[in-house]
């Protein structure tokens, strides 16, 4: 196994890690915060400060979830670079998986370390309801999770015994 090679999908990890990083600091210095604007029926971009994590949990808290939250991205970013660097360089769709789960978990923990919240901006409705908005770091970190789950059913089964009858 030459696992240390299957590093070299960090290039994904940081392209993905700019484009988030560039259309968050595009949303706040060209939008107020709450303004939206309608890009389809069912699609706007909105901007917002997420105090909290997914789904805005625990962002009615006193602040001490910015750290928690910053410390348990931190501790993934460095479980999905391990796992990167223990992924055989032939098993791409892990790989790519991996990447795409660093790259945003590392968007977030960015917006959190450096202004306490993360910038959220896209804004769907679905059916007449309104899914909580998200980022591109989101995306891709949901994109990695399917990823990975989608590889844990295609993994190879053992091949069974064969008997001569």
């Amino acid at each position: 196994m030459n696992s240390a090679s299957s590093l070299k999908w960090l290039w994904l990890t940081l392209i993905f890690l700019i484009v988030d990083q560039a259309t968050k600091h595009y949303v706040a210095n060209n939008m107020d915060l709450y303004q939206s604007i309608e890009v389809l029926s069912f699609f706007n971009i909105t901007y917002v400060h997420n105090l909290g994590a997914a789904f805005s949990f625990l962002a009615d808290q006193s602040g001490w979830q910015r750290w928690f939250f910053a410390a348990i991205a931190t501790i993934a970013s460095v479980i999905f670079t391990y796992w990167l660097y223990k992924t055989p360089v032939n098993n791409k769709k892990l790989c790519i998986a991996f990447a795409l789960l660093l790259s945003g978990a590392l968007g977030n923990l960015i917006d959190r370390v450096m202004l306490g919240y993360v910038i959220d901006f896209l804004d769907f409705t679905i059916i007449n309801y309104r899914w909580p908005a998200f980022n591109v770091a989101d995306s891709v970190i949901f994109i990695g999770a399917g990823l990975m789950i989608i590889d844990s059913f295609a993994q190879e089964k053992p091949e069974e015994s064969k008997s001569n009858v």
